[in-house]
């Protein structure tokens, strides 16, 4: 980094990377109600309190299997938690966008 500009830039995209961790950490707890625990995270099935990083690693799993014109793209969900976060996030996987031509 030999420039101010750049330096300020880096800070920038970390401290957006922060926000968008929090901000899925938070909807997920916020999701799971006043309890705000969830099964699933451990082999043990222990209730935990859902962080960012233990988010991130079940999501980090999911793989994407590309499609082409009559085959749609999925997302591969290999474990029920995975499944659980991505409702919790309200996420829909099943809805497919096609780029705009």
């Amino acid at each position: 980094m030999q420039h101010n500009r750049r330096v300020a830039a880096l800070i920038q995209v970390i401290c957006l990377a922060l926000l968008v961790f929090c901000l899925i950490e938070r909807q997920v707890r916020r999701a799971l109600g006043p309890e705000q625990t969830m099964t699933g995270p451990y082999p043990d099935n222990r209730r935990v309190r859902p962080t960012g990083r233990m988010i991130f690693y079940h999501l980090g799993e999911l793989t994407l299997r590309i499609g082409n014109l009559t085959d749609p793209p999925t997302v591969q969900i290999t474990r029920d938690v995975q499944l659980h976060l991505l409702d919790l996030l309200d996420t829909d996987i099943g809805q497919t966008r096609w780029p705009q031509t």
